[in-house]
């Protein structure tokens, strides 16, 4: 797939962008065939993308064979119904590593995370993703998050830059990304992609789709698919009510039950997949789990998400 077909193929609605988590076994293994399941289970759910084995899918804790595993699953799984892209992130050898295990599983893009440890300065994270999408054929989207910030002028840079075709926000300062916005669609011509990463993005995505940014990763679609859908097809539609009343009742006590703990964004999001009945397993250290009367509070949450679908039929 080239970049350009990439992006049109990423850029067309059509439903939300899953981000699965990685299963494992009573030993702690991967558990290729819990995660394959819950693959196909996405992509038959509507799925428009499968970005394998990034945040939520806890990209940090995979050896370089289970991670390349892991996405040769994801590949076979989808068959080519919906574009696969991989994580790939830490130092720049590292990267480069995983952006080529994931060209030879089959992957169709790569979601570049930030840089392990090091807060670099704009010269040296330019450098870094230059050479991470120099590295192989694969079209690559660039994540803002932590360590890794830019000025508008180097998302600029890295706009013109052969094989990066979309930039990913997991920052949440919307004046500087209405400054990227701006400062790419006046240097760079030709379309760039632009989507919301932050965790839960479906309680901020009605803010970023005001300076444009209709693209948004669904961690809730991996545990609550209708939910995820019913959001997507009510912001893509304009019918806030609906988005209004899921906000309202659904995303917000889970954002609100997401911030009682370390590391919640990954590991609520696999007790609801195990809550809903695909067992994948706990998450890997440092992670932990989530205290058991969150856990209770999250099946309350889902039940009542699914009770506000009910109520707008």
């Amino acid at each position: 797939m080239t970049p350009a077909d990439l992006a049109t193929r990423l850029g067309i609605p059509s439903g939300p962008l899953f981000f699965p988590v990685t299963a494992y076994g009573p030993d702690g293994s991967v558990d290729l065939d819990a995660y394959r399941t819950h693959v196909r289970r996405g992509v038959e759910a509507g799925a428009a993308a499968v970005f394998a084995c990034c945040g939520t899918g806890e990209f940090h804790a995979l050896t370089p064979e289970e991670f390349e595993a892991c996405v040769r699953a994801a590949v076979e799984e989808t068959a080519g119904r919906v574009p696969v892209v991989a994580g790939a992130g830490y130092g720049t050898a590292l990267a480069v590593r995983y952006a080529r295990l994931a060209e030879a599983a089959g992957a169709d893009g790569l979601l570049a995370m930030p840089p392990y440890l090091v807060v670099a300065g704009q010269e040296g994270l330019l450098r870094h993703y230059r050479e991470v999408a120099a590295a192989t054929a694969l079209p690559v989207i660039v994540y803002q998050r932590d360590n890794a910030v830019f000025t508008p002028e180097t998302v600029v840079e890295l706009a013109r830059t052969d094989g990066i075709i979309g930039f990913k926000d997991g920052l949440g300062d919307l004046d500087l990304l209405q400054r990227i916005v701006s400062a790419v669609r006046t240097e760079v011509p030709g379309d760039f992609l632009y989507f919301n990463g932050l965790p839960t993005a479906e309680q901020t995505q009605l803010a970023y789709r005001g300076i444009g940014v209709t693209l948004y990763s669904s961690a809730v679609f991996c545990f609550a698919p209708e939910i995820a859908l019913a959001f997507h097809t009510a912001h893509h539609t304009g019918d806030d009510t609906t988005a209004h009343r899921l906000l309202d009742g659904f995303y917000r006590p889970f954002v609100e039950l997401r911030a009682k703990g370390r590391g919640y964004a990954v590991a609520l999001v696999k007790a609801g997949v195990r809550m809903r009945g695909l067992d994948v397993g706990e998450v890997r250290p440092p992670l932990h789990e989530p205290a058991e009367d969150h856990v209770k509070q999250l099946a309350q949450i889902i039940e009542r998400g699914y009770a506000l679908l009910d109520e707008g039929k």
